[in-house]
């Protein structure tokens, strides 16, 4: 690829490809130099104190000349992360906020994975946020809610709010794990249905011939196979594991060698599913 530059040293490809950008994101520049002038800096300032952040990481992408930032301020150019790092650090405001103007919003990054359909159960990562970090919820809870009982939740966008993550230690979650059921795993239909996000405590890896009533009160497992993950009933005879489906799922039993072919992540202790498919949602609609 050939690459043309100006007196200024930019890439006049680049620079096209930025001003579209810029277009895209309208206002976000004005609200920068909103922040600068309520700082009471001039571009010069904000030059010079990038260069020490730039010097400081040892990484020149942190730098915002003076006439970078003129034009990051006229929306001509989109910054990168790491210019948009020094900005907030000299403007002494949140990093998310600033993503914010250009369209960027991390809160939603938790309902924008939950809304990926993938195709096969496997374990998710768990929480691994600073306390001061919050996630939005669509429903009010004021400090003395009670959590036993049913509530509706608000679909207003504008009514959810925000909480701080240290709200929800007090669940004791810590120590759990959490998986995803895949929208191709039937296993324990209609129990857990395939999209389903559930808890799971690792210190309950032990199958255990516990009674049972019922088919709610029957342990489920999460299983991890030598590629993949289920969630399902489990009966251990000697070393042969057996993964026991809902009846309604119509799947047969499947046998693995324990523990070489299987082994049991934790029981299932809580789940978090729709009772209704968003395409059945959107036809009925």
């Amino acid at each position: 690829m050939v690459v043309y530059t100006t007196t200024m040293g930019f890439c006049k490809m680049c620079r096209n490809m930025t001003k579209r950008i810029g277009r895209a994101t309208s206002g976000a520049g004005e609200r920068l130099k909103a922040l600068r002038l309520k700082a009471r800096m001039t571009t010069r300032e904000v030059e010079k104190l990038s260069l020490e952040i730039s010097e400081s990481k040892r990484n020149p992408e942190y730098f915002v000349s003076h006439a970078w930032l003129t034009n990051i301020e006229n929306s001509e150019f989109t910054p990168s992360i790491y210019k948009l790092y020094s900005l907030s650090a000299i403007y002494q405001c949140r990093f998310p906020d600033l993503l914010g103007y250009f369209g960027v919003t991390l809160a939603d990054i938790g309902m924008h994975q939950m809304a990926v359909r993938l195709p096969r159960t496997h374990l998710m990562s768990g929480p691994n946020s600073e306390a001061h970090e919050e996630i939005r919820l669509p429903v009010k809870l004021p400090t003395d809610s009670s959590l036993d009982q049913t509530k509706m939740l608000s679909r207003v966008p504008e009514a959810w709010q925000k909480l701080p993550l240290t709200v929800f230690q007090q669940l004791n979650t810590k120590d759990m794990l959490y998986g995803y059921v895949g929208f191709h795993d039937f296993t324990m239909y209609p129990l857990v249905r395939p999209g389903s996000f559930v808890e799971v405590n690792p210190r309950q890896s032990r199958i255990r011939a516990t009674p049972w009533t019922s088919e709610h009160d029957r342990p489920i497992y999460f299983v991890e196979l030598r590629d993949s993950y289920v969630c399902s009933w489990c009966q251990l005879d000697g070393r042969q594991l057996s993964i026991v489906p809902h009846p309604i799922s119509r799947l047969q039993i499947r046998t693995y060698r324990y523990p070489e072919e299987a082994e049991i992540v934790g029981r299932v202790t809580a789940v978090a599913m729709r009772l209704v498919d968003p395409e059945e949602m959107a036809v009925t609609e």
